[in-house]
């Protein structure tokens, strides 16, 4: 995708409430002419340090070095041009120890295995979460319902309690297919108990507990996020949450909670 597309992004959407303050200035300075990399170095001395790394563009990345390993050798994080790395480069700003949390599994990963034609079920799991994960802080209720795809209850009797729950999309890819919101789009949604809402809250909380094992277990809820309350002016009609190919039945998963 071309630097222009980054024009695309609507930053009163509400899923980009937590980035919106940074993510809105560095948007408008490749709109300006910088490249995406240029613009995501621009951001505060704090978020870089904490970050822990730079970045580069894609050509830095040597031809046969993998991704993953390249970042955790160098502390450089090839960014092309486009929604898709930009929406990395906030998450790297946005939620550091996280990113460096996956960086790790992945390189140790990497160092242990090698470079296949196939990922392999653990890299796959690391690649899910860093690609489509979400992070929720919520009522017990309000998880179980969703676990176990009860939409009627979730967004039904359960409805008011979504006023105490507190969401942060954290993947990347979701990120820049919301730039044109479809209601099947679905995050794998991780349960968290953060000290508060604020980002380095679900950070630290997240990062804290994430190993391979883990996520190879698939700890999440499957969730249209359009669905959810104030997301979307159509879901304020019971019979947007009707439409079986999106907000399908399920079996409940298994409960994982996150504490700081």
């Amino acid at each position: 995708m071309a630097v222009a597309d980054l024009a695309a992004i609507n930053w009163a959407a509400p899923w980009l409430a937590a980035l919106r303050a940074r993510g809105e200035l560095l948007s408008q300075r490749v709109l300006n002419g910088a490249s995406c990399a240029q613009a995501l170095n621009a951001a505060p001395a704090e978020l870089l340090s904490a970050a822990g790394a730079r970045f580069v563009a894609q050509a830095a990345l040597p031809e046969g070095e993998a991704y993953e390993a390249f970042i955790f050798r160098t502390r450089q994080v090839p960014t092309r041009n486009g929604l898709h790395d930009f929406f990395n480069g906030l998450c790297w700003l946005h939620y550091p120890r996280t990113k460096n949390r996956l960086n790790q599994l992945q390189a140790a990963h990497i160092t242990l295995h090698g470079i296949g034609p196939q990922r392999g079920a653990a890299r796959d799991a690391l690649t899910v979460f860093d690609e489509n994960a979400a992070f929720l802080s919520a009522p017990d209720a309000l998880w179980d319902a969703l676990q176990a795809k009860d939409w009627e209850t979730l967004f039904g009797p359960l409805r008011p309690l979504w006023a105490q729950a507190r969401l942060q999309l954290f993947g990347h890819a979701l990120l820049e297919k919301l730039c044109t919101p479809r209601k099947a789009i679905t995050a794998h949604v991780y349960r968290v108990r953060p000290a508060d809402g604020a980002c380095a809250s679900f950070d630290g909380a997240v990062a804290d507990t994430l190993s391979a094992a883990l996520l190879e277990s698939k700890p999440f809820a499957h969730l249209p996020v359009l669905g959810v309350p104030g997301w979307h002016i159509g879901n304020q009609a019971p019979d947007f949450y009707r439409d079986a190919s999106v907000f399908r039945a399920g079996k409940p998963q298994s409960v994982y909670v996150i504490t700081p």
